[in-house]
């Protein structure tokens, strides 16, 4: 079933249309925080370890938060501003389709576990889609060119690699 579906020109349809919706969406989301000038995770994230129903992932979530993110919020802000922008931008050229969509996964699921639960289940679904997808995700896309000269030249240092062993 996988293997029809990542071969599907019909199915890579379905995923361009995905792709675009995700990548617009994070691109958005980036662009609107870069263009503000002010964007700082910190009131988020004070936020989010103030929740009172945390439960066992969320107490684990909430230290991290505390400990690593707060101190550091220079940092995550960056993060999370050019995260969101080139996921984005990656999505919608179809570059690195799966390495986006893994991108856009892990920063809505830490989103979701910080309490921001509008949308970003949906993300998540829809990042994981463009997953079984695999390659097929890319095909109406940069990808398109970019994956099988990677697959070349990756198959070419394997061989080169194989006959240097033998030597």
């Amino acid at each position: 079933m996988f293997q029809a579906i990542r071969q599907s020109k019909g199915a890579a349809i379905v995923f361009l249309i995905i792709r675009v919706y995700l990548g617009y969406t994070f691109l958005s989301a980036g662009i609107g925080k870069l263009m503000s000038g002010n964007f700082d995770v910190s009131s988020f994230v004070q936020g989010a370890a103030a929740r009172p129903d945390a439960g066992f992932i969320q107490r684990g979530w909430t230290n991290f938060l505390e400990g690593v993110v707060l101190p550091n919020s220079e940092i995550f802000s960056f993060l999370v501003m050019w995260g969101e922008t080139l996921t984005g931008l990656a999505l919608l050229l179809g570059a690195f389709t799966g390495f986006a969509a893994v991108m856009g996964i892990l920063m809505n699921l830490s989103f979701l576990l910080s309490g921001a639960v509008q949308q970003n289940l949906i993300l998540i679904i829809l990042g994981l889609v463009l997953l079984i997808g695999g390659v097929n995700a890319g095909r109406y896309g940069v990808d398109r060119w970019i994956m099988p000269s990677l697959r070349n030249t990756t198959v070419n240092k394997s061989s080169e690699n194989r006959k240097r062993q033998l030597i």
